[in-house]
């Protein structure tokens, strides 16, 4: 897959969203609408419902060249073999650790994202070596319905002064996306604005497209 640092559109397969879609079906129209990165997300499923999705989304990922992120299940993401796990500040912070190597293994290149929802967080996940961090949300979202909007000035901190591939998250789509690209943004994870498109590959598309008119990312890798 592409390096990390030049990840634009973070995607996810979300099964609050899949309304009985298969998860690997979407996770195809999500890599032919040129997704970079797919997060597999599935909050009410059990351990061994996500096992089996994550093993029938890897093959269609690898296809693709598109990194799998495995959302809150470390082992799962190494069970599998997927490129990255994204962990919130509770599942890392608030289970005890307090850098990222005590998560990692000698024989495992999984890179490990976290969620920041502050300056503060954003600068703890940074010390704690996160291999990238997710900025929001920036506006209101179903998703997390009682998160309170981080808003633009977060993106525009983000922007100032984070120094490893970030992404805008939370609400964002066509209509808003110009806003948080003009507030400094150059990576975004989108959840509904595409799971709830009558086209996902297109809706994908359309947001890639007014990505790619930024000039390339300049964050390391």
């Amino acid at each position: 897959m592409k390096p990390l640092s030049e990840c634009r559109l973070y995607a996810f397969v979300d099964t609050a969203y899949l309304r009985g879609r298969a998860p690997d079906g979407v996770a195809k129209q999500l890599c032919a609408g040129g997704a970079d990165l797919i997060q597999l997300r599935a909050k009410q499923s059990s351990l061994d419902e996500i096992r089996r999705m994550a093993q029938a989304i890897l093959p269609v990922t690898r296809r693709a060249d598109v990194g799998l992120v495995i959302n809150d299940h470390l082992s799962i993401a190494y069970e599998v073999g997927a490129e990255f796990c994204h962990l919130g500040q509770e599942d890392f912070f608030g289970a005890g650790h307090t850098h990222i190597s005590q998560l990692k293994t000698q024989t495992s290149n999984l890179k490990i994202g976290l969620s920041t929802h502050s300056p503060d967080q954003a600068n703890r996940a940074l010390a704690a070596g996160a291999d990238y961090i997710a900025i929001g949300p920036v506006y209101a979202t179903g998703t997390k319905p009682n998160a309170r909007p981080v808003t633009l000035d977060y993106v525009r901190w983000a922007a100032a002064n984070v120094k490893i591939p970030w992404f805008a998250i939370g609400g964002i789509n066509l209509e808003n996306l110009d806003s948080v690209l003009a507030a400094g943004a150059q990576r975004i994870c989108v959840v509904s604005a595409i799971l709830n498109a009558d086209d996902i590959a297109e809706a994908c598309r359309k947001l890639k497209a007014r990505l790619a008119a930024l000039k390339s990312p300049t964050c390391l890798t």
